[in-house]
């Protein structure tokens, strides 16, 4: 019996995972859908497989590790994903942007971020289409489609088709893949922001 705990365990934080970054109530606190910076751009799930095979900022795995903490590696070059509820950006409700957590490119925005009860941060539209990658994962037993930086490959999260209008999309990201700066949207145009060094 003591031999089938750590199997067991493992399984349970395999199935809280999953469950909890797949499943989401679509009622709870809908973010505003007056707000889309994307107007004229529609996101669908049919945009997958959109990953470069080259991209502008290449590194070895070794100097991904000096730059990154271990558990950024993990999860932006290791496709890993952090625990539920106890991540740093999960429950954020500041104004801002949020960066790529490895080379600094702006993603998202607070004003596509909202609530979506997985435990997770989740947005329903980047900043750009163009500023993310997707493709289809088939780990942990299940096909969903993973989300990359456009620029550097790292891996962010998933996305979802049961998230709130105007785009029906959840990106349902790990905190520790992005870096977040407080900012006053209404003073920066959030299509042209550089890089963060």
């Amino acid at each position: 019996m003591m031999k089938l705990l750590p199997y067991t365990l493992i399984f349970l934080v395999v199935a809280v995972l999953t469950t909890n970054c797949n499943n989401t109530d679509p009622d709870e606190n809908r973010h505003a859908a007056g707000i889309s910076m994307t107007a004229g751009h529609p996101l669908t799930l049919e945009q997958a497989d959109t990953v470069k095979e080259e991209y502008e900022v290449v590194k070895s795995e070794a100097e991904w590790r000096t730059i990154l903490s271990s558990g950024e590696y993990r999860i932006l070059r290791k496709r890993g994903t952090e625990l539920p509820f106890i991540n740093e950006y999960y429950d954020n409700k500041e104004e801002g942007i949020y960066y790529c957590g490895a080379c600094g490119q702006p993603i998202f925005t607070s004003e596509t971020k909202y609530k979506s009860g997985t435990g997770w941060p989740s947005f329903w539209q980047p900043i750009d289409p163009s500023a993310i990658g997707t493709r289809e994962d088939n780990s942990l037993f299940m096909t969903r489609t993973e989300v990359v930086c456009a620029r550097c490959g790292s891996h962010l999260g998933h996305v979802f088709e049961d998230g709130p209008e105007p785009t029906g999309l959840r990106y349902c990201l790990n905190s520790q893949a992005l870096d977040f700066e407080k900012m006053d949207l209404s003073s920066v145009d959030v299509r042209n922001l550089p890089v963060k060094q």
